[in-house]
Protein backbone atom coordinates (compact mmCIF):
# COMPACT_ATOMS: atom_id res chain seq x y z
CA UNK A 1 0.00 0.00 0.00
CA UNK A 2 1.43 3.30 -1.02
CA UNK A 3 -0.21 5.65 1.75
CA UNK A 4 1.72 8.26 3.05
CA UNK A 5 -0.07 8.14 6.61
CA UNK A 6 1.16 3.98 6.72
CA UNK A 7 4.47 5.53 6.51
CA UNK A 8 5.96 4.95 10.42
CA UNK A 9 9.39 4.49 11.86
CA UNK A 10 10.25 0.81 11.08
CA UNK A 11 11.21 -1.43 14.91
CA UNK A 12 13.77 -3.96 14.11
CA UNK A 13 12.25 -6.13 17.11
CA UNK A 14 8.27 -5.70 16.49
CA UNK A 15 8.80 -4.98 12.54
CA UNK A 16 6.76 -1.77 12.79
CA UNK A 17 3.75 -0.05 13.22
CA UNK A 18 0.73 -1.20 10.87
CA UNK A 19 2.32 -4.40 10.20
CA UNK A 20 1.70 -8.04 11.61
CA UNK A 21 4.68 -8.89 14.57
CA UNK A 22 7.79 -11.03 13.55
CA UNK A 23 7.25 -14.40 14.95
CA UNK A 24 9.47 -15.11 18.24
CA UNK A 25 12.36 -17.23 17.64
CA UNK A 26 11.90 -20.33 19.42
CA UNK A 27 8.33 -19.46 20.11
CA UNK A 28 4.80 -20.60 18.47
CA UNK A 29 2.37 -17.93 17.62
CA UNK A 30 -1.29 -19.40 17.44
CA UNK A 31 -3.18 -19.70 13.91
CA UNK A 32 -6.38 -19.12 13.40
CA UNK A 33 -7.59 -20.73 9.88
CA UNK A 34 -8.77 -18.60 7.28
CA UNK A 35 -9.75 -15.30 9.46
CA UNK A 36 -9.53 -14.20 13.50
CA UNK A 37 -11.70 -14.74 16.03
CA UNK A 38 -15.18 -13.15 15.66
CA UNK A 39 -15.09 -13.40 11.83
CA UNK A 40 -17.31 -16.43 11.35
CA UNK A 41 -14.48 -18.65 13.60
CA UNK A 42 -14.86 -19.88 17.16
CA UNK A 43 -11.95 -20.04 19.49
CA UNK A 44 -12.19 -23.61 21.54
CA UNK A 45 -12.90 -22.42 25.09
CA UNK A 46 -15.47 -19.85 24.04
CA UNK A 47 -19.19 -20.32 23.60
CA UNK A 48 -21.66 -18.27 21.73
CA UNK A 49 -25.10 -18.65 21.41
CA UNK A 50 -26.67 -19.05 17.97
CA UNK A 51 -29.67 -16.89 18.69
CA UNK A 52 -28.60 -13.15 19.42
CA UNK A 53 -29.17 -11.33 21.84
CA UNK A 54 -27.12 -12.97 24.30
CA UNK A 55 -28.35 -15.29 26.60
CA UNK A 56 -27.27 -14.09 29.86
CA UNK A 57 -28.09 -15.53 33.63
CA UNK A 58 -30.59 -13.92 35.39
CA UNK A 59 -28.50 -14.00 38.76
CA UNK A 60 -26.07 -11.27 37.38
CA UNK A 61 -27.90 -8.85 39.62
CA UNK A 62 -27.44 -5.32 37.59
CA UNK A 63 -28.27 -1.99 39.51
CA UNK A 64 -31.00 -1.26 36.41
CA UNK A 65 -32.23 -4.82 37.04
CA UNK A 66 -33.18 -4.18 40.44
CA UNK A 67 -34.49 -0.71 39.24
CA UNK A 68 -36.77 -2.09 36.61
CA UNK A 69 -38.19 -4.63 39.00
CA UNK A 70 -39.42 -1.41 41.06
CA UNK A 71 -40.94 0.70 38.35
CA UNK A 72 -43.10 3.26 39.56
CA UNK A 73 -42.19 3.15 43.31
CA UNK A 74 -40.54 6.47 44.77
CA UNK A 75 -36.67 6.60 45.04
CA UNK A 76 -34.44 9.05 46.55
CA UNK A 77 -31.11 9.26 44.53
CA UNK A 78 -27.75 9.97 45.29
CA UNK A 79 -25.22 11.58 42.99
CA UNK A 80 -21.71 12.76 43.33
CA UNK A 81 -21.01 15.44 40.71
CA UNK A 82 -17.10 15.89 40.97
CA UNK A 83 -15.27 19.43 40.64
CA UNK A 84 -19.05 21.28 40.02
CA UNK A 85 -18.78 24.48 41.15
CA UNK A 86 -22.27 24.51 41.80
CA UNK A 87 -22.90 21.03 43.52
CA UNK A 88 -20.37 18.57 44.53
CA UNK A 89 -23.32 16.00 45.53
CA UNK A 90 -27.11 16.20 44.42
CA UNK A 91 -30.39 14.22 46.09
CA UNK A 92 -33.24 13.19 43.31
CA UNK A 93 -36.21 11.86 44.84
CA UNK A 94 -39.08 10.63 42.61
CA UNK A 95 -40.97 7.62 40.18
CA UNK A 96 -38.61 5.80 38.94
CA UNK A 97 -40.08 5.15 35.56
CA UNK A 98 -37.15 3.49 33.21
CA UNK A 99 -33.41 2.46 33.54
CA UNK A 100 -31.03 1.68 30.93
CA UNK A 101 -27.75 0.22 31.33
CA UNK A 102 -26.29 4.30 32.04
CA UNK A 103 -29.43 6.19 33.08
CA UNK A 104 -32.22 6.30 34.98
CA UNK A 105 -35.50 8.02 34.83
CA UNK A 106 -37.40 9.72 37.56
CA UNK A 107 -40.28 12.00 37.52
CA UNK A 108 -41.40 14.17 40.21
CA UNK A 109 -44.83 13.97 41.30
CA UNK A 110 -45.33 17.04 42.72
CA UNK A 111 -43.44 19.11 39.32
CA UNK A 112 -44.24 17.04 36.31
CA UNK A 113 -40.39 17.53 36.01
CA UNK A 114 -38.44 14.31 34.76
CA UNK A 115 -35.16 13.94 35.37
CA UNK A 116 -32.48 11.46 33.49
CA UNK A 117 -30.19 10.70 35.64
CA UNK A 118 -26.56 9.21 34.33
CA UNK A 119 -25.44 6.21 36.51
CA UNK A 120 -21.44 7.22 35.92
CA UNK A 121 -22.76 9.61 38.97
CA UNK A 122 -24.74 7.48 40.86
CA UNK A 123 -23.62 6.75 44.94
CA UNK A 124 -26.51 5.15 46.34
CA UNK A 125 -30.15 4.38 46.36
CA UNK A 126 -32.97 4.22 48.72
CA UNK A 127 -36.26 3.17 49.07
CA UNK A 128 -39.01 4.01 51.28
CA UNK A 129 -40.96 0.63 50.86
CA UNK A 130 -40.14 -3.14 50.30
CA UNK A 131 -38.21 -3.68 47.06
CA UNK A 132 -39.12 -6.62 44.30
CA UNK A 133 -35.84 -7.77 44.37
CA UNK A 134 -36.10 -11.51 41.92
CA UNK A 135 -33.07 -13.50 41.93
CA UNK A 136 -33.54 -16.60 40.53
CA UNK A 137 -31.31 -19.34 39.72
CA UNK A 138 -30.70 -21.54 36.95
CA UNK A 139 -32.79 -19.73 34.61
CA UNK A 140 -32.11 -17.47 31.49
CA UNK A 141 -33.80 -14.31 29.72
CA UNK A 142 -32.98 -12.33 26.31
CA UNK A 143 -30.56 -9.20 27.20
CA UNK A 144 -28.84 -7.28 24.94
CA UNK A 145 -24.85 -8.27 25.22
CA UNK A 146 -22.56 -6.01 27.38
Amino acid sequence: MNNQYWKTPQSQNMGGYGQMPQQPQGGQMAQFPSGFPGQGQQVQGASMGVGFPAQLAVEQSYIENILRLNLGKIATVYMTFENSEKWNSKVFKGVVEAAGRDHIILSDPQTGKRYILLMVYLDYITFDEELEYNYPLQQTTQYTPR
